[in-house]
């Protein structure tokens, strides 16, 4: 069923279809921001690599083959027009590119229903989250972005960020061993 999905998707996309784009923007609008508000760490240039990225989607559509997932192919997308900004605006390290900004933690989707308060503590919690993940060295931190918070497998990880599966799965347990170090201790 979803390989039947995937085919109507690059189908829909190869025909410039309005209507597949809106349900994507619609269905990727929150992931996609959240994925390149923690890759720039700025909130305004993370809305404008958005619309980017969705400008190629329209454009290269008709290169999705639906062979793999469409989130996949939308984060590489992505991730690769903030590579292309990051070469052409001046050279520095990865750490630098994707070191949060206090914008960075002032994006988070409401989920629904929730009471006041609910929404208070997820907030405080998401936002202590987010400290600790900006300790972690980018490298580590953009695998732990993308497997927890926008749920990719680690295959597609590795397609999205251009390594090998064997390298995802260790800037993965690094990365989550960063965090266990950074996590307050619990005194017995």
């Amino acid at each position: 069923m979803i390989e039947n999905d995937t085919k109507a998707l690059a189908h829909g996309l190869k025909r410039r279809d309005p209507s597949v784009v809106d349900g994507l923007i619609e269905q990727y609008q929150y992931r996609l921001l959240r994925y390149l508000v923690h890759l720039t760490g700025n909130r305004e240039q993370a809305e404008d690599f958005f619309q980017e990225t969705w400008i190629r989607v329209l454009e290269r559509g008709h290169q999705y083959d639906g062979r793999r997932k469409f989130d996949t192919w939308l984060f590489t997308i992505a991730r690769n027009l903030v590579i292309d900004w990051q070469r052409k605006k001046k050279p520095q390290s990865l750490d630098e590119l994707l070191s949060p900004t206090d914008d960075a933690l002032a994006f988070q989707p409401a989920a629904a229903l929730e009471s006041p308060l609910e929404f208070a503590v997820q907030q405080q919690s998401h936002a202590a989250m987010q400290r600790l993940l900006a300790q972690v060295p980018a490298v580590f931190r953009e695998v732990l972005v993308l497997r927890f918070q926008e749920d990719l497998r680690l295959d597609e990880i590795a397609s999205v960020v251009g390594a090998p599966l064997a390298t995802v799965k260790s800037r993965l347990y690094r990365g989550i061993e960063a965090l266990r170090q950074l996590l307050p201790r619990e005194e017995s």
